[in-house]
């Protein structure tokens, strides 16, 4: 044991010591950027709903695990129950991701220049802006996925097995969260099979991380069981639905969600983690990025699930990129070009810094901004429609709602219109209803534009308002219908089970 700690430390004084001031002022300007357009536009849809699973704690819902809702409710109790204050986790954890790919940077020889070349790089790809600007589960997964990469470069960059507890501890909270960090172990294993350095394969510190993580990730996993997996449903249906346009789109979207003036860098950190000598050990990152690359499709996975391992070969193509900026004023001009070129575009295209009326230009290429816009104006039409429902019959009425970003919208703006709880059949809202079965009276049904077969679990429906949300952003609840029902067509507890749905 006391070799292995004399060889450690040897190893670790050859790595340059971290660049913390300058890092330091590089996420400082990043979070103050986002936290200044926290309040811009309004919730995304996603967003609603996790503010609402976070008032229902549970240790797992259909569609995903507890740790973003709970993050939700701890941010929005910590720093204030708005806008500002649920986003405030996000652009933490993302802050705190930028931070680690530095020190992935660091971890794979870099100096002071390469970690904050690769902290700037992260922190202005395109999708990293996105997920630090809104509370998803890939903001957090971002950060799970940067810190298990960088503790398995320690292991093979020492040799150190007590690394993978690290890993393993990281791995098991990333899959509270969502359980695509297992693909990203799993790539990673199976790339030290193939190229090495094996040895770290039989390391009894393997087994135990693996311990750890089961530990860590057992009660979503329990919960998951319990409840016969239904988030394996929601995967598959959304695999059906989105799958072959997620495998057409796979490729481009590799090149730009970063940025395409990005694509040089991270492709140069391939090269180098493939041929290079100096860091032959994590030579399995060459081979993992592919790899993933390979599964993740086959699966019907959305493109952007490989960006936290685009962000290591970005790392490992700072050192490169600098040498090669170094070598002429016009090249270091190139380089600040395409930062600059690349900070303009993608805050544009992922940050609420446009007019709401000129947001419709962006929406081909991110249609989240669309998606954060029209929900005040959802709860207005919904009240026009209440107000139709005589006094007398309110106390038996429902408020029922297709999907569950309407539910959570009128959740979060219903009350101060005189709205009442509304229930849905939409992922873990289903799991919240059934309204009582004394609720016999009129029914206000909130759905999207073309989502008109759920009225016919209902009788006596006509439309009696439409959603406008007043800056013609054709996002998916534009010209919703406000439909107005005589009542359930059966009694809800024996029509709750055909309301529910996961997709």
């Amino acid at each position: 044991m006391g070799e292995r700690a004399a060889r450690t430390e040897k190893e670790q004084a050859t790595l340059a010591p971290p660049a913390w001031r300058p890092l330091l002022c590089v996420v400082a300007v990043y979070a103050t950027v986002l936290t200044l357009l926290s309040a811009r536009y309004g919730y995304h849809r996603d967003e609603l709903y996790f503010v609402a699973a976070g008032r229902r704690l549970d240790w797992g819902y259909v569609d995903q695990p507890p740790l973003t809702p709970v993050l939700a409710r701890a941010s929005a109790a910590a720093f204030g129950d708005g806008l500002v204050g649920l986003r405030v986790s996000a652009t933490l954890a993302v802050s705190a991701a930028v931070t680690v790919v530095a020190l992935v940077a660091r971890e794979l020889g870099g100096g002071r220049g390469a970690q904050c070349l690769a902290a700037v790089l992260a922190a202005l790809g395109a999708q990293v802006l996105a997920v630090g600007h809104l509370v998803s589960t890939a903001s957090f997964d971002l950060l799970v996925w940067a810190t298990v990469s960088w503790f398995v470069l320690r292991v093979l960059r020492t040799g150190d097995g007590r690394w993978w507890m690290a890993a393993g501890a990281v791995t098991g909270v990333g899959v509270q969260n969502k359980y695509l960090v297992v693909l990203l172990v799993g790539v990673l294993l199976v790339a030290i099979g193939c190229v090495g350095p094996r040895a770290v394969l039989r390391s009894r510190w393997l087994l135990a991380g693996c311990a750890v993580a089961l530990a860590v990730a057992a009660p979503t996993l329990v919960w998951q069981a319990a409840h016969h997996w239904p988030q394996v449903t929601v995967a598959r249906g959304i695999s059906e639905d989105d799958g072959a346009e997620n495998r057409v789109l796979f490729v481009p979207q590799q090149l730009v969600y970063l940025s395409p003036l990005f694509v040089p860098v991270w492709v140069a950190g391939w090269l180098r983690l493939w041929r290079a000598e100096e860091v032959r050990w994590a030579r399995a990152f060459a081979v993992a990025y592919p790899l993933l690359c390979v599964v993740v499709p086959a699966l019907g996975g959305k493109g952007y699930y490989t960006v936290p391992l685009l962000t290591v070969l970005l790392a490992a193509g700072c050192g490169p990129t600098l040498r090669w900026a170094r070598a002429g004023a016009t090249r270091r001009a190139l380089l600040a070009a395409a930062l600059t070129v690349s900070a303009a575009l993608n805050a544009l295209i992922t940050l609420p810094v446009l007019p709401p009326s000129a947001v419709p230009a962006v929406l081909a290429l991110n249609k989240e901004q669309g998606e954060q816009l029209g929900w005040p104006e959802l709860a207005d039409a919904a009240r026009q429609g209440w107000l139709r429902i005589p006094a007398a019959d309110r106390a038996r009425a429902v408020l029922f709602t297709g999907n569950y970003g309407e539910a959570g919208a009128l959740e979060r703006y219903g009350p101060a219109r005189g709205l009442p709880a509304p229930y849905s059949g939409h992922m873990s809202y289903a799991d919240w209803g059934p309204p009582p079965d004394s609720a016999d009276g009129p029914v206000l049904l909130v759905r999207m534009a073309d989502a008109s077969g759920i009225e016919r679990h209902f009788v006596g429906c006509r439309t009696v308002a439409r959603v406008d949300n007043r800056h013609g952003v054709d996002n998916e609840e534009q010209s919703a219908a406000i439909v107005l029902c005589a009542g359930p067509a059966r009694a809800w507890s024996a029509l709750w089970p055909s309301l529910r749905h996961a997709y």
